[in-house]
């Protein structure tokens, strides 16, 4: 049998897509990897996740994930290569159970292909088995993206706005696929 040669076989970076990133809840030892997710957000992203000027995810917000109960409130991020590429959370409401709010941060580069959905996706799945049957979600005017990833997601649902801001309240499960 002849031995095949591939030192002359050109290697193919073959770049990743979101089917190769691993969704799982956040862990206790993620918090330096979230740290680190900000080398790969603007100025903008962390603006329209924290409704405010900041140059990096905050430290309370890092310390708050630390307090995860995995029922009340859940988060899952998405890895690829040890990575932090995003993170979607969702804290329930203590007023009216079965509600809580939702929020998504995806790094600049993955941004717009898909990875929030399919997040969100995972996330509303986990919420529904522990009793939530409605999202809320309150997203800055300026991202655009979120609120067509919302539109597409609960197509028949309009929001009310608050000075800068659109409030949703998405009902579970959702209305159809959203993109990712």
């Amino acid at each position: 049998m002849k031995q095949l040669d591939v030192s002359s076989v050109a290697c193919v970076d073959v770049p990743a897509t979101v089917h190769d990133v691993r969704i799982r809840p956040y862990g206790i030892g993620d918090a330096e990897a979230l740290r680190q997710m900000s080398e790969r957000l603007s100025s903008e992203s962390l603006y329209t996740r924290f409704f405010s000027g900041t140059p990096q995810i905050p430290e309370a917000y890092v310390r708050a994930l630390q307090q995860l109960d995995h029922w009340d409130r859940e988060a899952m991020v998405a890895l690829l290569d040890g990575r932090m590429l995003g993170v979607a959370e969702y804290v329930r409401d203590r007023r009216e159970p079965w509600r809580a709010e939702i929020a998504v941060l995806i790094t600049d580069p993955w941004q717009g292909h898909g990875l929030a959905g399919r997040m969100v996706r995972f996330l509303a799945q986990l919420a529904e088995r522990r009793g939530i049957s409605e999202f809320d979600a309150d997203v800055v005017l300026a991202n655009r993206t979120a609120m067509s990833a919302i539109r597409t997601g609960w197509p028949a649902i309009k929001p009310t706005r608050d000075g800068g801001s659109v409030h949703y309240r998405l009902p579970l499960p959702l209305a159809q696929a959203i993109p990712g």
